[in-house]
């Protein structure tokens, strides 16, 4: 590539980087509804782990295109680390988050080449398999993880020494956003840089990706070690804003949530990570205190119209809806 022609695609790489009017509305909507309804705060602390549980997911699905049933494994793995750590006296909450994200982050890297080893269908299995046997070691070591009962005794610290975590969640749902956004600048990076366009192209075409140089293994390797970690910087904050931890952050419905949060909002787009896991947790609220009993089924019919009839087609409808009005226009 010539010189001009590098210099051509950083500008347009830089273009793609800047923040656009929508993406600044939608962040100082997620302020005013902390705002505005303080009575909401654990809700809003739950969307904002399942939205940051669901971007981890996607940088390891939507753009590496890496198909996986068990990435709770990672958001349980750091979930029980951090409250270990918490039940042990390391109450720091900052050094629970890097103690989870990282160990997820190392278990990620060492669990990439099993992963990556075969096809598709090969990596379901790995990474639910993966998932199934921390659950059972979980379940079998009681007296680390406190099994079916739970672990207890948690006692985490202030937030930044001068917070304290109060019964209402308002510094527990101030702290998961704060995270999230945090995550969300560096995914953002990520997928604008030229390691995320690598991605792409290996997600869409690797052999051709790999034609053009780009060295397939070792990107899809450290996509899915950062995935890892992001994952469980995640089960790390739902274990500190909660402070119990169960088996149910290492079960497949926790993996099956994630993908369910990517199919509403949108897969290969940070942003539908976001709204998918705000669209799911206000259905999840308003079904199961309607129907209690019948909540998932109507969240698995919404799921049904989403599979039957995609993002495209209510777009072409409109689209067909305003020919004859913009044809009829003098």
């Amino acid at each position: 590539m010539s010189v001009p022609d590098r210099d051509a695609a950083r500008r347009q790489l830089a273009g793609l980087a800047r923040w656009r009017p929508a993406e600044i509305a939608f962040w100082v909507a997620v302020l005013a509804a902390y705002a505005l309804f303080p009575q909401r705060a654990a809700l809003i602390a739950e969307v904002a782990v399942i939205a940051l549980f669901a971007l981890s997911l996607d940088l390891v699905l939507g753009y590496a295109g890496i198909l996986t049933l068990g990435h709770a494994a990672f958001f349980g793995w750091g979930a029980y680390v951090a409250g270990i750590a918490a039940s042990r006296g390391w109450e720091d909450p900052t050094l629970g988050l890097l103690l989870g994200g990282g160990t997820a982050g190392v278990l990620g890297l060492l669990g990439a080449p099993l992963v990556l080893r075969g096809g598709d269908l090969t990596r379901l299995m790995v990474t639910l398999g993966l998932a199934t046997v921390l659950h059972e070691l979980a379940n079998r070591f009681t007296g680390l993880t406190g099994g079916a009962d739970g672990l207890q005794g948690m006692v985490v610290g202030p937030l930044l020494g001068m917070f304290e975590f109060d019964l209402e969640g308002h510094v527990g749902a101030a702290y998961a956003l704060a995270v999230l956004f945090l995550a969300f600048l560096l995914l953002r990076r990520i997928a604008l840089s030229p390691f995320g366009w690598s991605l792409r192209a290996i997600r869409a075409n690797p052999l051709r990706a790999a034609a053009l140089g780009i060295p397939l293994r070792r990107r899809l390797v450290a996509a899915y070690t950062i995935g890892a970690a992001l994952a469980g910087v995640a089960g790390a904050l739902l274990a500190q804003v909660t402070q119990f931890v169960s088996l149910d952050v290492l079960s497949f419905q926790r993996s099956a949530d994630g993908l369910l949060v990517l199919l509403i909002g949108g897969v290969g787009w940070l942003y539908g990570g976001l709204v998918g896991a705000v669209v799911f947790k206000l259905m999840q609220d308003l079904l199961s205190s309607l129907t209690p009993q019948y909540w998932q089924f109507w969240i698995g019919a919404l799921l049904v119209v989403l599979v039957l009839l995609g993002r495209e087609r209510p777009r072409a409808w409109i689209a067909r809806l305003r020919r004859p009005a913009e044809g009829a226009a003098p």
